[in-house]
Parts: structure tokens; sequence; C-alpha cells
């Protein structure tokens, strides 16, 4: 057997994502008692779907950095993408938001983090945006005390020149051929 690797598929390994005619963006979350996250992400605008939405399939780098009154509490980033993890997104580049929660949608944001809070890894760090709240999870717990009200707006700004960490980008397809 030999395995290929897609070089399509490394599109990005660390670095400027714009430099690879990628659309890399920021943004921020402010939460409940001193919880805040940091991150970024890049794709390729071709890959929206056909309502102009970019889904977590058509993320290439993603990452995200959790604080508590400014001291680092974890991070995550796409390269530790998993099977079993839970990674959803939905954003519309046209309006520069991610999507909120909806009736037909009730999580709309999961970033290693399910709806219940307690799936982002031992040691692990996420965050959600559901119909009960926005928050994060911490070493497989919830942490209410970062909630806040679901419907907060949670925007991105376009930077071309954001520098992705190591682990922020898909790592290369690996398939098996006889």
């Amino acid at each position: 057997m030999r395995l290929w690797v897609l070089a399509g598929a490394l599109l990005v390994a660390g670095g400027e994502a714009g430099a690879q005619g990628l659309e890399s963006y920021r943004f921020k979350w402010i939460g409940a008692n001193g919880y805040r996250l940091a991150g970024g992400m890049a794709f390729d605008p071709a890959a929206a779907g056909d309502d102009g939405l970019i889904r977590e399939d058509a993320v290439e780098c993603f990452f995200i950095e959790g604080y508590r009154h400014d001291r680092p509490l974890g991070r995550w980033g796409l390269a530790a993408l998993r099977e079993e993890t839970t990674f959803y997104l939905e954003f519309d580049p046209r309006t520069r938001r991610f999507s909120l929660p909806s009736e037909e949608a009730p999580v709309t944001q999961g970033w290693n983090m399910d709806g219940v809070g307690d799936n982002c890894g031992a040691g692990g760090f996420g965050f959600n945006v559901g119909n009960y709240a926005q928050d994060i999870c911490l070493d497989n717990r919830l942490i209410a005390d970062s909630q806040i009200d679901p419907w907060t707006e949670l925007r991105a700004v376009p930077d071309p020149g954001l520098a992705m960490p190591d682990d922020a980008c898909r790592g290369p397809v690996l398939m098996m051929k006889r």
C-alpha cells in the first residue's frame, strides 16, 4: 500500500493565509466574569454554499484562544480536529457575522464544544453558541460563569495579514491506495 498526500489539502501550514489565496478573518468574544476569547480563520470564498455561507467543511484554518482576566486558559486549533471532535461553524462573509441560534438550528457554533459543554477534552478548550447561551468549555466542563445571551452578535473582521499558529490549519488528507 502507498500513502498519497493530496497537495491541494495543504493550502496553509502556518504563516499568512492571505498569501495562499484564502481570505482570513479575526474575531473576539467577550463573555461574562472576565472570560474572553480571540481567534482567527481562513477559507476560500469560492467554497461558500449556495446560500453564501461558509461552513466548517470550507474552513482551512481556524483557532481560538481563551482567557480569564487576561490570563491564558486554553486554546484549540483545527489541526486537532478528529472524528469525535465537535466542530460546526456558520459564517456569512457578506455581513461578517457568525450565525446565531434559530428554531431550525438551536446550536450554530460548536468550536471543540457541543451544546452540553462537556466534550472539549481533558485539558481542552472550546466555545459554543446555542439557544441557551454563548459559553466556553474548559477541561471537559461547561464554564457557566462565562455565559452570555445567546443572541449577542458575534462578528469577524477581515485581516489579510493574519498569521496563523502552526496548529490552526488542516493537515494533509491521507488516502490509501492499494
